[in-house]
């Protein structure tokens, strides 16, 4: 089972939030299962442009406190534990943040944004996934995304946009 996973989309006009989600659905995203939102949509209405499939997002530093997502939560898909926080910080402390706010709960992986670097590595057997960001690289050489593959373990995978 496959999992798409964004973060930090920053989008503030819908139509081009549209147009972005039809050419994942068609393209990366094709044959996935549900989607992974790390924070920072800005528009709550992302979700219904990936209307077809489930959807899990947290809250980010710059989402409405009203939009009704939670800051952090975890989700089971496909029997897999899956954390999810934004994160907050300086990229050099997130991980460390992100580690200790999940710390006691068991989880298979933890799904964090914020930074806008990609982060694919194992703690132990859970996996730390941050999937870039698709429209604001600062630092990072890529515009990118991210999917899960759930299968005995979670597996990660981060794709370049542009590169």
């Amino acid at each position: 089972m496959k999992i798409g996973v964004l973060s930090d989309t920053h989008f503030s006009d819908l139509v081009m939030a549209q147009r972005f989600a039809d050419q994942l659905l068609a393209g990366h995203f094709a044959d996935v299962a549900a989607i992974l939102h790390a924070g920072d949509t800005v528009i709550p209405a992302l979700e219904s442009c990936f209307y077809r499939l489930p959807w899990y997002a947290v809250r980010g530093n710059m989402d409405l406190t009203s939009c009704g997502v939670p800051e952090s939560r975890v989700v089971r898909i496909g029997g897999k534990l899956i954390g999810m926080i934004h994160g907050w910080g300086s990229s050099k402390d997130i991980e460390k943040h992100v580690l200790q706010s999940f710390q006691g709960q068991p989880s298979d992986a933890l799904v964090f944004g914020h930074s806008h670097m990609p982060v694919c590595r194992y703690v132990g057997p859970m996996l730390l996934f941050n999937p870039g960001s698709p429209t604001d690289r600062r630092s990072a050489k890529n515009h990118t995304i991210g999917i899960l593959i759930l299968g005995s373990r979670i597996e990660g995978e981060i794709i370049a946009l542009d590169g």
